[in-house]
């Protein structure tokens, strides 16, 4: 059996740093297929992301999910005090015209009161005659 001391390791690293001939054309040899064999292997390597990486993705979409939320959110509340505000609008318009409308009555009342009292001073009279041409 061999023994690894510090001469043998010495003597393996330096084997190593050069390359032969011979070592040179076995790598080149080994990319190629030996005989029965494909020349294209395919690998069925699937990546897959690892557990913390799944997580961070999750939270990522889970955040953006929350955001999403919380911009429709916010719209509805924007529009529903615009909507409140029209609405508090629309009542006091109505309560306006309600108003309006008495003090046109009012006045249609006191005009035809004063219509009817000079009215009543007046002498009907009655047509004279014709004029024929």
């Amino acid at each position: 059996m061999l023994t690894l001391t510090a001469a043998n390791i010495k003597l393996i690293k330096q084997k190593q740093k050069y390359m032969t001939y011979s070592s040179s054309t076995n790598l080149g040899k080994s990319r190629y297929s030996s005989r029965g064999q494909n020349a294209v292997s395919f690998k069925n390597e699937s990546t897959r992301l690892g557990p913390i990486s799944n997580a961070i993705v999750l939270l990522v979409i889970v955040c953006l999910i929350g955001l999403v939320y919380l911009t429709q959110v916010t719209k509805t509340n924007a529009y529903s005090y615009e909507i409140q505000e029209l609405q508090t609008k629309q009542t006091s318009l109505k309560e306006e015209q309600k108003d309006l409308e008495l003090t046109a009555a009012r006045l249609k009342s006191i005009d035809s009161q004063a219509v009817a009292e000079a009215s009543d001073g007046l002498i009907s009279v009655a047509p004279a005659g014709t004029i024929e041409q």
